[in-house]
């Protein structure tokens, strides 16, 4: 009896085992999208969330090309900074979040002029979930990066 116990307790650890290698593999097979393919379904998802006009369509396709540009850029900085693993100043910490907080209000200011009352409104509440949601993830990810450091 405690032959066949053990037996069954090793082939469900080896089976286990198969499908954690397998779902790594999975997703170690996902090729990223172009700057360009990633814009286009970012559009193709506010039209269909807000029902955007033509004309809508071709000022927020370059309102979105020119944010993924801007994104690209500072990611490349952030990677450049984290490789250096250079520590920001407070000047430095102020400056680069005060330069966000403009970006962010100019891109309101763009979104304003180019939708209508109507689709403002739901763009708005759509970042605020957005947001909410984003905060909700980097919460969750510092505390389980909390628990691995003790």
């Amino acid at each position: 009896m405690k032959k066949l116990a053990t037996t069954l307790v090793m082939i469900m650890i080896v089976s286990m085992n198969g499908f954690s290698q397998e779902t790594r593999e999975r997703k170690t097979e996902k090729t990223p999208l172009s700057a360009e393919q990633r814009n286009q379904l970012r559009l193709k998802r506010m039209t269909l969330e807000l029902d955007l006009s033509a004309s809508q369509q071709k000022e927020m396709a370059a309102v979105i090309a020119d944010q993924s540009a801007k994104r690209e850029a500072k990611m490349a900085e952030f990677k450049k900074q984290g490789e250096a693993k250079k520590e920001l100043t407070a000047d430095e910490k102020f400056t680069m979040k005060s330069q966000m907080l403009d970006e962010q209000i100019a891109h309101k200011a763009k979104m304003k002029k180019i939708l209508n009352e109507k689709q403002f409104e739901k763009w708005e509440a759509n970042s605020e979930k957005r947001q909410h949601k984003m905060h909700k993830i980097k919460r969750g990810h510092k505390q389980k990066n909390d628990v691995k450091d003790e």
